[in-house]
């Protein structure tokens, strides 16, 4: 177990404990990082053959390469009239919580089609989206909501516990997690076939996240001597260890990000938009204008919950945590924090520890000698290099925040008029808010480096903050361009 400088309600392990069943299938590791502890259940229990059975035969081409029910718009009518109500399976697995979890990933599948899937015919034949099934049956609505109960997650489909993160298998198992070995459990439409754009989109996110683990380690390493220094400035034996930490960031970040870059070539921009109409939310969301009853669950009134979304991923909000990013009070953030609700409980207890944490060891102070003064060399040099690794892992948020933004721009904004994203967020000035954030606290860090220290950062942080400068310039361009295409407000 990690220690993060005072009792934490959870776990950081080093050892997964992959034959443990009664733990969640998603914790937090410093080898694995954010992905599951083990990699996912892909065959179902026999109880719940006629859910698989549907599974295998609904992408619109199925594993066969035969055209599937969401093809010629099936799925409600099978649903309706021969799918079972297996809810009450549902309790003899509740104590083996990877099963649990890949069932509320197998319903949530389910659940997302069947509700779109009229969404996707239209938008198929250039009409637009429409309304959704506004009603989720009994024989979905039931057995959703208890193992997302037993599992941890809300009943509806989110990022990790189903769609990206619980959703690979390996082809060869003694290959591990090398990208050409990795396939989809469940798709919508192609992502059967790996080398399709659906089964890029998920599995460039499952390559990314297997970098986690030292992004988890060094934070923990950070936290833990943060959390204890002596005093405001540290001692030379408490800073250079700090320092590492920080370095193993730097790295797992630069990694990330690199991987995050082959979105473009493994899934293309001109063939996102025909799966993503499975993975949009209920809430905010114009097929559901009234939110959608869970067919015998909350007395029959409408819920709403908000969609799939790779910004639910921990990765980046570990960091805004761990650097305490200020965020502006705007209704953008609390849209940012409405999606801390949408992730493993583990995950969510984790971020909140390490936010908790940084903020009352004033991690931040620390590491930018906010409240001292080195008074030799080689304390000046320590904390140089640590302003210098600081600046440098928020211009890897930086980076890695542009890049979703180019994502959103050349995938999304170039290719529909729909204003909101999967989860909910208005498309054009929803990641503008976030990544405008970073800029302004490197801008800040640099300042105050600058008018401390005569020989500023070095000609790394140089070049960073120049290209920062520029990008920002940049970014207000394109989203005033975007904004007023579409009438709305940057607000």
């Amino acid at each position: 177990m990690g220690s993060l400088g005072s009792p934490a309600p959870f776990q950081v392990l080093h050892d997964p404990r992959p034959h443990d069943k009664s733990l969640p299938a998603f914790m937090v590791s410093t080898t694995r990082g954010f992905l599951p502890r083990v990699d996912p259940i892909v065959e179902l229990p026999p109880e719940f053959a006629a859910l698989e059975s549907l599974l295998q035969r609904m992408p619109v081409k199925t594993l066969s390469g035969e055209a599937g029910l969401l093809a010629h718009s099936k799925l409600g009518d099978v649903v309706d009239r021969e799918f079972p109500d297996l809810t009450d399976h549902m309790d003899t697995y509740k104590t083996d919580l990877p099963v649990m979890n890949a069932l509320y990933r197998d319903y949530s599948f389910l659940a997302s089609a069947y509700l779109l899937e009229p969404c996707h015919e239209r938008f198929v034949r250039g009409e637009g989206y429409g309304l959704g099934r506004q009603v989720l049956p009994r024989n979905i609505a039931r057995p959703i909501a208890r193992c997302a109960e037993i599992a941890g997650f809300l009943p509806f489909m989110e990022y990790a516990g189903s769609y990206a993160l619980y959703n690979y298998r390996l082809e060869d198992p003694s290959r591990g997690l090398e990208y050409d070995n990795l396939r989809l459990i469940r798709a919508f439409e192609h992502g059967l076939d790996p080398a399709s754009s659906e089964a890029g989109f998920v599995l460039v996110h499952v390559d990314m996240v297997k970098n986690s683990g030292p992004l988890v380690a060094g934070t923990v390493k950070c936290l833990d001597i943060g959390s204890r220094v002596s005093t405001h400035l540290g001692t030379v034996a408490e800073r250079a260890p700090f320092n590492q930490g920080l370095s193993e960031i730097l790295g797992a970040l630069k990694k990330i990000n690199a991987v995050m870059e082959t979105m473009w070539g493994k899934s293309r921009p001109t063939e996102y938009t025909s799966f993503r109409t499975f993975i949009f939310g209920i809430t905010s969301q114009s097929m559901f204008p009234d939110g959608v009853v869970y067919e015998g669950l909350n007395d029959d009134k409408p819920m709403s919950f908000r969609g799939e979304s790779g910004a639910n991923d921990s990765m980046v909000p570990l960091m805004d945590n761990f650097l305490q990013v200020p965020m502006p009070d705007t209704p953008l953030t609390e849209i940012l924090n409405d999606f801390r609700k949408y992730r493993p409980s583990n995950h969510k207890d984790f971020l909140l520890h390490v936010k908790e944490v940084s903020e009352s060891s004033d991690l931040r102070g620390f590491a930018l000698a906010l409240r001292g003064k080195p008074s030799t060399d080689e304390e000046r040099d320590l904390v140089r290099e640590s302003r210098s690794l600081w600046l440098q892992i928020l211009d890897q948020v930086r980076d890695f925040r542009w890049r979703h933004w180019c994502f959103a721009r050349e995938y999304i904004l170039k290719r529909t008029s729909h204003p909101t994203a999967t989860g909910g967020s208005p498309i054009v000035t929803w990641l503008p808010n976030q990544l405008e954030a970073v800029l302004a606290e490197m801008v800040n860090i640099n300042d105050l480096a600058s008018k401390d220290d005569e020989r500023g950062l070095g000609k790394t942080c140089e070049a960073v903050m120049d290209a920062a400068l520029r990008q920002r310039a940049t970014l207000r361009k394109e989203v005033d361009k975007y904004c007023a295409e579409r009438g709305v407000s940057r607000s």
